[in-house]
């Protein structure tokens, strides 16, 4: 680097963290609803993030962003695959969430969101229900 300076996964010799989730991809190509189902509950999610958490902070996950209809005040939570996926409009923070954290946060908010989107801006987007994504994670 110009700086001469590492990044700690480079000096610790560990490969670079990917935000993405290859099965939630192969799954949602397919749109095969039981391998997405599959994915989600043994694979890590991409979410974007309003306010990306403390560096310092394990127990500081940042703030979810979603979406609200202005017309309708309908809730939106919108998912990745890949953080390549994000669109740009969107805040630029990512996280990689694991599955136990999707289903606590969809029991906390499931009576606010109204749909959950998968890689909305494509390449192969997918709509759920938070419910059906609860009892996916569950089975």
């Amino acid at each position: 680097m110009a700086s001469g300076k590492q990044s700690r996964a480079k000096r610790k010799g560990l490969p670079p963290l990917e935000f993405r989730n290859a099965q939630l991809a192969d799954a949602l190509q397919t749109q095969d609803m039981a391998a997405v189902a599959f994915a989600l509950r043994h694979g890590p999610t991409v979410v974007p993030l309003l306010r990306v958490g403390e560096r310092d902070n394990p127990l500081d996950a940042g703030e979810v962003w979603t979406y609200r209809d202005p017309r309708t005040g309908d809730v939106a939570l919108l998912l990745f695959s890949d953080a390549a996926n994000k669109p740009e409009s969107l805040p630029p923070g990512v996280a990689l969430q694991s599955p136990a954290w999707l289903r606590a946060f969809l029991e906390v908010h499931e009576d606010e969101i109204t749909t959950v989107f998968f890689d909305i801006a494509g390449p192969h987007a997918m709509q759920a229900s938070p419910a059906d994504l609860i009892a996916a994670l569950d089975a």
